[in-house]
C-alpha cells in the first residue's frame, strides 16, 4: 500500500469519525434538503442552543458546511466539497458515498 493510499484512507476515516455523531449526521441530512437557519434545525433537533452551535462549529471546521450571516441569523449550507450525489439521499464525501435511508 502506498503512502498516498494511507493518507487517503486516514482522511476518509477522519471524515467518518466526524459524522459518527448522530447530531452531526442529522444536520448534514437536513442540509441536503435545503439551506437552513440554526433555529430551523433546532426546531427539529430540540437541542440546547450551545450544543447545536458546537456541532455546527465542528462541521464548519471540518469543511462539511458553510455559514453565511443572514441579518441577525446564520444560514447554513452544505459545503461545495460535500455535494449530494447522483443517488437519491446520498452525499459524496470524496472517499466514499454516504447514503441516508
Amino acid at each position: 500500500m502506498s503512502s498516498s493510499q494511507l493518507v487517503s484512507q486516514s482522511a476518509c476515516a477522519h471524515k467518518l469519525r466526524i459524522l459518527a455523531d448522530s447530531t452531526r449526521l442529522a444536520v448534514l441530512q437536513m442540509l441536503m434538503e435545503k439551506p437552513l437557519h440554526v433555529q430551523d434545525m433546532n426546531a427539529v433537533l430540540g437541542l440546547e442552543q450551545s450544543l447545536l452551535s458546537h456541532h455546527l462549529k465542528v462541521l464548519r471546521q471540518e469543511g462539511f458546511v458553510t455559514a453565511i450571516r443572514d441579518g441577525k441569523a446564520v444560514l447554513y449550507h452544505l459545503a461545495a466539497s460535500v455535494q449530494p450525489a447522483q443517488a437519491d439521499r446520498a452525499v459524496d464525501l470524496g472517499c466514499c458515498l454516504l447514503t441516508f435511508e
